[in-house]
């Protein structure tokens, strides 16, 4: 039971980051006088709330017990649902969309922790497997999902959570184990303010840039800010004694390329996301229903290599295994750009690189997850999942606005072609950084002091 509470909070903080998109027409005819930029707040104000607390908020369950701050996040997120689903203007909507953001940012970094610790170490490529495969499949699977909850209303994307985010609140209150607190001092909270305020002001700048104009006042502001807070929040993490983001982290090889491979991967299932939907119905001209659908079939293949595939990485290494996802997202894309025409041919020119990029998309998930966390020491793997979730944020943000910026205006075949280039590039880039890592050497508990050494790690974690 412990199992299914923490895969239904993963899933829904997923599914709700995209599922949105789809109903953008549904809520037209709710809120007429709404402009397509206004809408567009509805999924911004959720992807900037969401990236900019997901590293303090897994600080805070680091330190503070992950199991009460999922249930917190988890119970905030369901119930705020609740107001999404009957918001009565798009500023109400908006506001607690960015309040829902806030619910999964609390849940997301401790849901990883408290999996690893449901499985022995010798068992954890099935945790990491499943983490990666419900998260991931949740954001492939947002699309058609929505598509099919649009048809009744725009609200019913919002009122799937109720059901599902209740039961999960009260299983989970009664079968999830605490986790060990930490002492010490109290973290930085001058740095973990400014560290997200600069997030937020980056993921506006990119989720909002192709609306506000990329040369406007407001993108050159924020992104400024954004930079110079960055830049502050490395040189003060250098020098105190409790930082947000302890830079010893980011010294470990295989967790700064799996960050950095998070990040390249999910630009390229971003500009997937976009430019797939908006093929199928501009391009196609088929149904919005039709076209979520039709990229089911990608989410499918994802579900069923994932788990197998985590169990290989963990215990062959993610160098391979890695290299052979992003390698198989990639074909997906150039298939995708060379196959597809004007005239209409699913199972012959849209189809197969689903298949094909959704394997790519199951297999790569979990080396992303094994590199990103499973060198950190057991009491940082709420702040090492949340580093990662940030990064899956980023990438997926710069992903849709590289394709909005070649959609944009009139877009022609030529402009689709661009943008699944766009999604292979993005795809091998990450692929080659995960080649790049080094063994993955797991952590585990040396005694009861919560000390940590290095687990072995065989000859085959290095290939």
């Amino acid at each position: 039971m412990s199992i299914t509470v923490i895969l239904i909070g993963v899933f829904i903080s997923a599914v709700d980051m995209l599922i949105v998109n789809i109903a953008f027409p549904s809520m037209l005819e709710s809120f007429p006088t709404a402009s397509l930029t206004g809408l567009s707040w509805v999924m911004s104000a959720y992807a900037i709330t969401f990236a900019a607390l997901l590293l303090p908020s897994g600080r805070w369950a680091d330190r503070s017990g992950r199991k009460r701050i999922f249930l917190l996040g988890l119970g905030l997120f369901t119930a705020v649902s609740a107001v999404c689903a009957a918001a009565p203007s798009l500023e109400v909507l908006v506001a607690f969309r960015a309040l829902q953001g806030v619910g999964a940012a609390l849940m997301a970094p401790s849901s990883l922790g408290l999996l690893l610790g449901l499985f022995a170490p010798e068992r954890r490529g099935i945790a990491v497997g499943l983490w990666t495969a419900v998260g991931g499949v949740g954001s492939a699977a947002a699309l058609p999902l929505g598509g099919l909850l649009a048809q009744i209303d725009w609200r019913w994307v919002f009122v799937v959570n109720l059901p599902l985010g209740t039961a999960a609140l009260l299983i989970g209150a009664w079968s999830l184990h605490r986790s060990a607190t930490e002492d010490g001092p109290l973290p930085d909270l001058l740095g973990i303010a400014v560290l997200a305020a600069s997030v937020a002001a980056i993921v506006a700048t990119i989720a909002q840039g192709q609306a506000w104009g990329w040369g406007s006042a407001q993108v050159i502001g924020l992104s400024v800010v954004g930079v110079i807070g960055l830049v502050y929040s490395v040189r003060r993490a250098l020098r105190h004694p409790a930082p947000v983001i302890e830079p010893a982290l980011l010294r470990i090889r295989t967790v700064a390329l799996g960050n950095v491979a998070t990040g390249f991967f999910f630009m390229g299932v971003g500009a997937m996301a976009m430019s797939t939907i908006l093929f199928l119905t501009q391009v196609w001209k088929h149904s919005t229903l039709r076209g979520a659908l039709e990229i089911a079939p990608g989410p499918v293949a994802a579900a069923l290599f994932a788990v197998p595939s985590g169990i290989l990485a963990v215990r062959y290494g993610v160098r391979l295994i890695g290299l052979a996802g992003g390698v198989a997202f990639a074909a997906g894309g150039i298939w995708w750009t060379f196959a597809l025409e004007g005239t209409p041919d699913f199972g012959a020119h849209f189809l197969p690189g689903s298949i094909i990029g959704g394997i790519g998309f199951g297999v790569i998930l979990p080396a992303l997850a094994a590199a990103a966390t499973l060198s950190l020491p057991p009491k940082r793997a709420a702040t090492g999942t949340a580093m990662a979730s940030v990064s899956r944020q980023l990438g997926m943000a710069i992903g849709v606005a590289v394709v909005a910026a070649v959609l944009s205006g009139a877009p022609h075949l030529s402009s689709y072609r661009i943008a699944f280039m766009v999604m292979a590039g993005a795809g091998l880039a990450s692929g080659l950084a995960l080649f790049a890592v080094g063994p993955v050497r797991r952590q585990v508990p040396a005694d009861t002091g919560g000390h940590s050494k290095p687990e072995h790690t065989t000859q085959a974690a290095t290939r």
